[in-house]
């Protein structure tokens, strides 16, 4: 990563907060007007952004955070996991008689239900955001894309004006409930740095069929595609350059009994990504940093447990750092 003038933060974040209801051990297929018991329930942060800061700012990263919560006690217990992780919460925003976000998730071995409530997600438009604070950052992150959009109108001039502030940006769009993956994406893949999408995802992104002529068609487009492909690794495209021996970068081996669910695995992988890369680390390496993140983040419920878990996080990354990162440790 190139360092220009010294910046008060490392990563700036805008998007969603929301709080994951996680009930484990109900069927995948669910029956109605029968009463189905969970044979363990979590409460904890949800919302990929709020999960990629939160988990961003634990890996020593200065990071600022700009969101929209319900004046609820949902948004009250958001912004007190927000808040014990270190971040910079000033710009998070408590919007009067509106509602936090809430998604209900059934974890189902590798496969989940996801039951959401965006509630002020929606809301939150471009002109809530501080801009003295995503200039007071080095780089720009923006995930949820197709859940805010509010943001959508103003998010190219936004872009504009930050790349000329001598910011790098970088977008995980995650799903599009709609199916149609178009309005402003087309736009912003013409001005982000690196793009942060999972398997599926970066095919849907470029509308192909498979993960390699995804990459072919966004080569031109996108500078830096880090995909991340859960038990096969990730695979790192570098402009046109794609080798994939080269480019591969192996996972972090966990035994699967000790995998809780993979809840927030990406958005964790991103945080490791980021927090490397930004630190001067080439791509590689800190796909690899990525990959021992996210497998951290799958030992607990939820996308941040593990992470608030001191002592796991330190011993699991000193266990596993040769493996990923010989000679760093954060």
């Amino acid at each position: 990563m190139i360092a220009s003038a010294v910046k008060a933060l490392d990563v700036a974040i805008a998007g969603e907060t929301n709080l994951d209801l996680i009930l484990q051990g109900l069927p995948e297929a669910l029956p109605v007007e029968v009463e189905l018991l969970a044979s363990d329930f979590h409460m904890t942060l949800g919302g990929s952004s709020s999960i990629l800061a939160h988990n961003l700012s634990l890996l020593g990263a200065r990071v600022g955070f700009a969101s929209l919560l319900g004046d609820d006690a949902m948004g009250t217990i958001a912004l007190k996991h927000l808040a014990e992780a270190g971040l910079d919460t000033s710009h998070i925003v408590r919007r009067a008689n509106t509602r936090t976000g809430v998604t209900i998730v059934l974890p189902h071995g590798s496969r989940r239900h996801m039951l959401t409530y965006p509630g002020v997600t929606e809301q939150i438009t471009v002109s809530d955001l501080d801009l003295s604070l995503l200039v007071s950052a080095r780089h720009l992150h923006l995930s949820s894309l197709f859940l805010q959009t509010g943001l959508h109108a103003g998010l190219p001039q936004l872009f504009d004006h930050l790349r000329r502030s001598g910011l790098t940006l970088s977008l995980d769009t995650n799903d599009d409930p709609s199916g149609l993956w178009s309005g402003v994406l087309p736009t912003l893949l013409d001005k982000i740095d690196l793009l942060l999408p999972n398997e599926v995802e970066v095919q849907k992104i470029a509308g192909r069929p498979s993960l390699e002529a995804a990459l072919d068609a966004l080569a031109p487009r996108v500078p830096l595609i880090v995909v991340k492909c859960g038990a096969r690794g990730a695979l790192v495209q570098q402009g046109s350059q794609r080798g994939f021996q080269r480019d591969w970068v192996a996972p972090i081996p966990i035994d699967s009994k000790d995998v809780i669910d993979t809840i927030g695995a990406g958005d964790s992988f991103n945080a490791g990504f980021l927090r490397a890369w930004l630190d001067g680390m080439d791509p590689l390496r800190a796909a690899a940093f990525g990959n021992l993140a996210g497998a951290l983040s799958t030992l607990r419920a939820g996308g941040v447990e593990a992470f608030r878990d001191a002592a796991l996080r330190s011993s699991f990354f000193s266990l596993h750092q040769t493996e990923a990162l010989p000679g760093y440790f954060r």
